[in-house]
């Protein structure tokens, strides 16, 4: 580890922490009479002015602020396999986007990311033209069986599953050669908490055992046992753990309980593993600390101003509202 590199730098992130949205700048923002009023109070945060803009705009706005800080740090840190870790959802999400839009005869560019690793034209392309080699290989290997899948079935979630399987396969990939105890850890946490995720929806839906199966990741807690837990026994396999709370959410949801408070159990469980970092004065840890925090911050900064430009009340928002690192 470049010791003096990652004091710098995680002197500076912690100076911006102090900026970030906290819970009473954001009850403020909910609590405004207007939406000019609410976006005004963005402007100690480090946002540009988003006051007179539409959904499209604010969410143009927010994309471009991700992805300025991810260009930023991709040049400072000494790892940049720790940026890498967060542009890889947003290639992802393009490749879903591409194979989505391909079936339906549609243009995906306008619904594509450019915080991913790959620029949304070079992905479809490459896509378009069979040049698989310009792509990361396990991405464009996942976007072959994904488009097989719902070339053979029409069924997108089954093409989805696919690339998420990849997804974080990748992820892991990257923690494992990073060797960071604390990395490998918060991969392993957002595994656990996508797969306790897919169990409560999959018994909600009522599907099968065969269905869950083609959803779950590996990587986390053993496949196997959550594939045929129920609502007791999920909670029991996430006892002393992070999702020991969500779990427990999770199997009141699984027999209809409410489906927002077990996933924003799930999601805050992930942000108090991030906050444990606050402990830390320099490293890699604090830096993808902050990298989460931020994308956990854009996602609350667009449901409070698209909440609030379309009318939706306070409370509404504030329920499905997670965390917050500040």
């Amino acid at each position: 580890m470049n010791k003096e590199a990652y004091l710098c730098l995680s002197a500076m992130l912690r100076a911006r922490e102090g900026k970030m949205l906290t819970a009473d700048r954001a009850g403020r923002m909910l609590e405004a009479q207007n939406f000019e009023e609410c976006a005004k109070l963005l402007g100690d945060c480090g946002y540009e002015d988003m006051t007179g803009m539409n959904a499209g705009e604010i969410d143009a706005a927010l994309s471009a602020h991700r992805e300025a800080v991810f260009a930023e740090l991709e040049n400072l840190v000494p790892d940049k396999a720790l940026v890498e870790l967060f542009r890889l959802k947003y290639d992802y999400h393009n490749a879903k986007t591409v194979l989505k839009a391909e079936a339906m005869g549609a243009d995906p560019l306008r619904l594509m990311s450019f915080s991913g690793r790959v620029a949304p034209e070079k992905l479809k392309s490459a896509w378009d033209e069979e040049r698989l080699p310009d792509l990361p290989k396990v991405l464009g290997e996942a976007m072959v069986e994904a488009g097989s899948t719902l070339a053979r079935t029409a069924n997108p979630q089954l093409a989805d599953f696919e690339l998420d399987r990849a997804y974080f396969a990748e992820m892991k990939a990257i923690a494992d050669e990073l060797d960071n105890p604390f990395l490998t850890g918060y991969v392993r946490l957002l595994i656990d908490a996508a797969n306790c995720k897919s169990v409560v929806r999959t018994a909600r839906m009522h599907k099968s055992a065969d269905f869950l199966a083609d959803v779950l990741v590996r990587g986390g807690t053993d496949v196997d046992r959550l594939s045929a837990a129920d609502g007791e026994t999920l909670a029991a396999l996430f006892v002393r753990t992070p999702l020991e709370k969500a779990a427990e959410k999770g199997g009141e949801a699984m027999s209809g309980g409410s489906m927002t408070v077990f996933e924003r159990a799930c999601d805050n469980a992930v942000n108090d593993y991030i906050r444990g970092v606050k402990l830390l004065s320099y490293g890699p840890e604090v830096v993808v600390a902050y990298l989460a925090a931020l994308e956990n911050e854009i996602t609350a900064v667009r449901m409070i101003l698209t909440g609030s430009l379309a009318g939706v009340d306070a409370d509404t928002i504030r329920e499905r509202l997670r965390d917050f690192y500040a």
